[in-house]
């Protein structure tokens, strides 16, 4: 079976408009790139079904759905903010990003798949009744919702982009079917300001929501030693039945809105393990999402081709160069490669911790504030 991308131009019509970071032609892009490297020939693109207030209403209040069609500022819902500025239209577009997310799970879950993605998802800030960072429905916790009426038992979400999952974490926070995982800058310095590791779960959910908390200019070796020492322990006792990943890109080290200092190799091996957990423990049904990634020329469409290509089995060597008729169409910023020329490898966890390493007091942090919900003992 080959996998799955969700797509259409319709999905890019995501956009704020001139000046703002959230860019549509980023998802262009990368599926330019994944196209002209072959990548999409791999894969079956699908187009996304038609928008449907119905899957939207899994997550959202009635009344914020309203708000969102009406058109109009509405400071009370965050509609109209600097962050996420008047467009009209946006309901029809926001909720059909939702409706491809769902489609994508949909092939998943119903075998016809076995893994599927929408890049234009990954909306992960959006809370039931506001707008937040850019995002306007959470096509994921929609897509979690809808999986859950279909009998799916133990959801596992896993986001990676340099902000807080902040919406999924709360919307499914005392919900113990669904552990979410983020990995992320810390909060003390990034915006939404949420995803302290003693965020773990409301009170019928204890340890369904864990949090890796990284200090600002973490490089590969430092986050693949926080993911690898934190997320496959967990994901080995939950046994979900489904594994949702969101991708945002902005950990790279040119992404001008964070601070963290990744390659697109280190991104790219985090898109391996992901692949291996699905396989390993989720019977191989994996969905992904895009999300953040605001170094529109340079990071997004290669980190996300090289997602695609993982996602079709068919891994896109760092070193191969960039098509020189997208490098055409990027201009003077197109990378020259699909790499950055980085070594990936990182010390595992297993040979001991260094306690003046920040990156070790992060990862023990978090074990220590959720790995006994797990019976797993988080100094070991």
């Amino acid at each position: 079976m080959r996998a799955r991308l969700v797509h259409s131009d319709e999905l890019s019509r995501y956009d704020f408009g001139t000046g703002h970071p959230m860019g549509p032609g980023r998802v262009r892009l990368a599926v330019e790139l994944a196209r002209q490297l072959g990548v999409l020939g791999l894969l079956e693109v699908i187009e996304p079904p038609a928008s449907d207030d119905d899957l939207v209403r899994l997550v959202h209040t009635e009344d914020y759905i309203e708000a969102v069609k009406a058109d109009r500022v509405n400071t009370k819902y965050g509609i109209g903010t600097a962050d996420n500025p008047l467009v009209v239209g946006m309901h029809e577009i926001a909720a059909r990003v939702c409706a491809g997310t769902v489609e994508a799970a949909r092939q998943v879950w119903t075998g016809q798949a076995l893994r599927a993605a929408n890049l234009s998802g990954g909306l992960h800030h959006a809370m039931p009744s506001a707008t937040s960072g850019f995002c306007v429905y959470n096509d994921c916790a929609v897509a979690i919702r809808w999986l859950q009426q279909q009998g799916a038992q133990r959801i596992l979400y896993l986001d990676v982009d340099a902000h807080h999952g902040d919406g999924v974490q709360s919307i499914m926070y005392n919900d113990p079917d669904v552990l979410t995982i983020s990995l992320h800058e810390s909060p003390i310095h990034l915006f939404p300001g949420t995803g302290f590791a003693s965020e773990t779960g409301g009170k019928d959910a204890p340890g369904s929501a864990v949090n890796v908390a990284l200090p600002p200019g973490i490089d590969d070796a430092g986050w693949l030693r926080a993911f690898e020492a934190v997320v496959p322990p967990l994901v080995e006792e939950f046994q979900p039945d489904i594994l949702i990943s969101q991708h945002g890109c902005d950990s790279h080290r040119l992404d001008p809105l964070t601070d963290l200092s990744l390659s697109v190799e280190g991104q790219r091996r985090s898109y391996e393990l992901i692949a291996e957990l699905a396989d390993r423990y989720a019977g191989g049904r994996w969905v992904a999402t895009g999300g953040g990634g605001y170094a529109l020329d340079s990071v997004v469409p290669r980190a996300w081709a090289h997602l695609l290509a993982i996602l079709a089995g068919q891994p896109i060597d760092p070193t191969t160069p960039t098509p020189q008729a997208w490098r055409d169409l990027v201009g003077e910023t197109a990378p020259s490669t699909m790499g950055d020329g980085a070594d990936p490898s990182f010390e595992s966890i297993s040979q001991g911790y260094n306690p003046s390493s920040r990156v070790d007091q992060a990862i023990i942090a978090t074990r220590r504030a959720v790995f006994p919900e797990f019976g797993l003992d988080p100094d070991y």
